[in-house]
């Protein structure tokens, strides 16, 4: 849009107003940045790129020679705006730019990723708003861009991270301990069938569920929703932790349960429900995997460490539903699976739920 009314402006005006040109190449900067920067996290939600972080060599110094030529394309172009060539340089180095400013971030990051980028959105159709003197589309912009910021604000929080650690840190690429190693190999992890769960929960208490990005792949939140009402029909307490960060975008979890209709006030965050697992029976995980790692609270050489974590393993009992022993996008062994306390049923979540249901009403 703004590239457009650039043109409809040089036909209009020979030399366009300081304050046009200004507006258009604000507006096509960060949106230029936004789109190829949308189509990388895109690709590394879709495991179409991969997720880990890829650190190309001098990758600061390269987006920063990038960032000094924009600059100069905008300055020029505010001298001399009929040069059309000093455009579409400057739109081929934002392109360029979008890239590699995501694609250094792994697929941990990406919720903040994608938050952020939100923030981009709107800030760039706020911008095209001031192109095309259409207040609407001001106002729109502005609400989107500030809720996005401050949705990108208490995304880090929750990681304790900055966002220049986020952007420019790297996460997930330093090699795990030799310790996770060990574990790994010195501690075989404990399988259960769908009729070692059923029975568990049937006899348990007090219940947390912890959804994770597993759930979501499987669509299996319905069913989910099914097993806790038949648990609270037995008289067991049934909760939900909802970590910040879980899932592949902001809220993810919360979309996907209300979906389903869980009820909200079960929903609790992390802060809210941290306390509560060493009161817990049985916490069920449902393809959550790095926000439950106790090696972000145990382990000091982990890239993780210091994040804060759902306190899963405190539980009496923790069984957890996957597909595989696959870490997760962070690419960290998770500690919790190796616990003498943790049970894996491996599978599809939404087909493994099913079954648990199935051997409940047999019992």
């Amino acid at each position: 849009v703004a590239i457009v009314e650039y043109q409809n402006k040089l036909k209009l005006e020979y030399n366009p107003s300081l304050e046009s040109v200004i507006t258009v190449m604000i507006s096509i900067v960060i949106g230029t940045v936004t789109l190829t920067g949308s189509f990388i996290a895109f690709g590394k939600l879709q495991g179409i790129v991969k997720g880990q972080p890829i650190l190309l060599p001098i990758r600061n110094i390269f987006n920063s020679f990038l960032f000094i030529l924009i600059i100069i394309s905008i300055i020029w172009l505010t001298i001399n705006p009929s040069n059309q060539y000093v455009l579409y340089y400057c739109v081929a180095f934002c392109l360029l730019l979008g890239i590699l400013l995501v694609i250094p971030i792994g697929g941990a990051d990406m919720p903040v990723v994608v938050a952020l980028l939100n923030s981009y959105s709107g800030i760039a159709a706020a911008a095209t708003g001031f192109v095309l003197h259409n207040n609407m589309l001001i106002i729109a912009g502005s609400l989107v861009g500030a809720s996005g910021l401050i949705l990108t604000r208490i995304m880090t929080r929750a990681m304790n991270r900055s966002l220049v650690n986020v952007m420019f840190g790297g996460f997930g690429i330093k090699e795990e301990s030799n310790s996770i190693h060990q574990i790994k190999e010195t501690k075989p992890i404990k399988s259960a069938s769908a009729l070692d769960v059923s029975m568990m929960l049937e006899y348990a208490q007090s219940i947390i569920i912890v959804p994770g990005y597993g759930l979501a792949v499987a669509q299996a939140q319905h069913q989910l929703r099914e097993l806790s009402d038949i648990l609270k029909s037995n008289g067991s307490s049934v909760k939900y932790a909802i970590h910040p960060v879980a899932g592949r975008m902001p809220g993810h979890m919360n979309v996907l349960l209300a979906e389903a209709n869980v009820p909200y006030e079960e929903l609790k965050d992390l802060d809210e429900i941290n306390g509560e697992f060493q009161r817990t029976d049985i916490v069920l995980v449902i393809g959550a995997n790095d926000v439950t790692n106790p090696a972000a609270k145990n382990n000091s050489s982990s890239p993780i460490y210091g994040m804060p974590v759902l306190n899963v393993d405190q539980a009496q009992s923790v069984i957890i539903l996957k597909r595989s022993m696959a870490s997760g996008f962070s690419g960290i062994e998770n500690d919790l699976f190796h616990l003498e306390k943790t049970f894996m049923l491996f599978g599809d979540a939404k087909n493994s739920i099913e079954e648990i249901i199935r051997e409940i009403k047999t019992l």
